[in-house]
């Protein structure tokens, strides 16, 4: 059987598209499966559509949150709830064309455990919104050596994939990278990103920043190596400056650097509570991960064994 795990916060008007579609191209493609609402705590009525799903179409479970706790949380709960031989985790929106989850699955009956999902284009994006993803992911797959840059979310994993992700005790999780990271026999599907047909996009310009802020540091440590370039660079600094005014007084030149001297105090400050800032971010993640508490916290399902 296979599971469709679909990430869902506040998708009142896709729910019931998404489940009509998705069924009726895996049912026309002869693919036992199941599909997994899980609602991230949405403020409409996201829920109460996923438990019309559940009652009309006995394919649909639906996982609802009881509070907003992320996108990767979602992911991974829908991970833990599903039963199928094999995962595809895709975005409700349906930006992720459901056709493609066929290709998937006979990439799977061919013995491949990971099938990744590549973007050939973006869709319609806005050309800042562009540039910062291109960026984010140039930059995370320099800081893991991972190369991430056409990836999505949108992919399939073998039970065997999933048991292993759903080991992994960490808290702080990026999903993307993890998949990445596990490895397994790997084939790719590429696909157009495509079009809402209700709805709009949940990601402000803020919270994409902070979402690739948050999956740096919970799969780099990349910004700590940053400190001790910071460091060479001051110290190489100083170094030129030491010889400069060394030769100066050898050579009884007056030295007239009051403006020197506070521009390489400012600078040096300004290193090292840069420093401070990354260090006590990777403290925060430290302290985050140790109190141990849940990625999510579930407050109902429906639509499965009778529930």
């Amino acid at each position: 059987m296979l599971s469709v795990i679909l990430p869902s916060y506040n998708e009142e008007q896709m729910i019931a598209l998404a489940a009509k579609t998705v069924t009726g191209i895996l049912d026309g493609a002869g693919i036992a499966h199941e599909l997994l609402f899980v609602d991230d705590g949405s403020r409409d009525k996201t829920w109460s559509e996923i438990e019309k799903a559940s009652r009309e179409n006995p394919h649909v479970v639906g996982v609802h949150f009881s509070r907003n706790f992320g996108k990767e949380a979602a992911m991974f709960a829908g991970l833990e709830q599903a039963r199928g031989d094999c995962c595809v985790v895709m975005d409700c929106d349906l930006q992720h064309p459901p056709e493609k989850i066929v290709e998937m699955y006979r990439l799977w009956e061919q013995g491949y455990e990971v099938v990744e999902g590549i973007k050939e284009d973006r869709g319609e994006e806005s050309g800042f919104h562009r540039f910062a993803s291109l960026s984010f992911y140039n930059l995370i797959s320099k800081a893991t050596g991972l190369d991430m840059s056409a990836s999505s979310d949108f992919k399939l994993l073998d039970r065997k994939v999933v048991d292993t992700l759903n080991k992994m005790p960490e808290r702080n999780v990026f999903f993307r990278a993890l998949s990445f990271w596990v490895g397994f026999r790997r084939a790719e599907v590429s696909y157009r990103v495509q079009e809402r047909t209700a709805g709009e996009s949940k990601w402000s310009t803020r919270s994409l920043i902070r979402y690739a802020i948050n999956n740096i540091g919970s799969f780099s440590s990349a910004p700590l190596h940053l400190i001790t370039l910071l460091g060479v660079v001051m110290l190489l600094t100083a170094i030129v400056f030491s010889v400069v005014a060394l030769v100066q007084k050898i050579m009884g030149i007056a030295l007239g650097g009051f403006t020197t001297v506070i521009l390489l105090l400012l600078f040096a400050s300004s290193l090292i509570m840069i420093s401070l800032g990354i260090i006590g971010y990777y403290v925060a993640r430290i302290y985050e991960e140790i109190k141990g508490r849940p990625r999510y916290i579930i407050a109902g399902i429906c639509g499965r064994d009778g529930e």
